[in-house]
């Protein structure tokens, strides 16, 4: 019996992208137009590794810095959920380089709450594990207020519960713009205490 399950939602992937250093204080992300990923994530992308650092997402768990599993290798956004922001930020578009997105994805409702553990599955097979929500940070913040003065600053509120989630590579291969990707999902309830 299958632990997870495939679901009739498929996606369309709308935007591609890397952000190839952290040297600035802003998020300085490139589209792309195709991504090829390995069990590290993408070579030479700054999120890209088998571990990283600990950081303030999991102090709870480990001290700052501790090397821990990474699967924080992409981020994953929604166009739909990057709509409304812009909306809510008196904003036409936001470009999803300022956020440091990876993947872009259309037509999966309520994105950012996507199951942990669930997967999507590219047409050639590349597979990606949902970690969690990302939740939203100072960085696109300034990003988004560089690029559109007065507006970054209600980014943090406008992206709460709509900031996407964070994904590491469980199969490798390409994923490219225009590609469908399938929702996977866990074969369980949710959790009762």
């Amino acid at each position: 019996m299958p632990a997870l399950v495939p679901t009739d939602y498929i996606g369309t992937i709308t935007w591609l992208g890397r952000v190839p250093h952290r040297d600035a204080p802003e998020i300085a992300g490139e589209p792309l137009e195709e991504m090829v990923l390995g069990f590290a994530g993408m070579a030479g992308e700054v999120h890209a590794g088998l571990t990283r650092p600990s950081c303030s997402r999991v102090v709870a768990q480990y001290p700052k810095g501790t090397e821990i599993r990474n699967v924080r290798q992409l981020s994953l956004v929604s166009a739909e959920e990057l709509a409304a922001i812009a909306a809510d930020l008196g904003l036409d578009m936001i470009d999803p380089a300022w956020l440091g997105a990876s993947v872009v994805v259309s037509g999966l409702p309520d994105f950012s709450h996507l199951p942990p553990s669930s997967r999507l599955q590219g047409a050639g097979g590349c597979t990606l594990v949902i970690d969690m929500q990302n939740l939203p940070c100072q960085f696109p913040a300034r990003t988004i207020e560089a690029a559109r003065p007065g507006h970054g600053k209600a980014f943090k509120t406008a992206a709460k519960g709509r900031r996407g989630v964070t994904a590491w590579v469980e199969r490798e291969g390409t994923l490219r713009l225009g590609e469908a990707v399938r929702l996977h999902i866990p074969d369980q309830r949710g959790w009762r205490p």
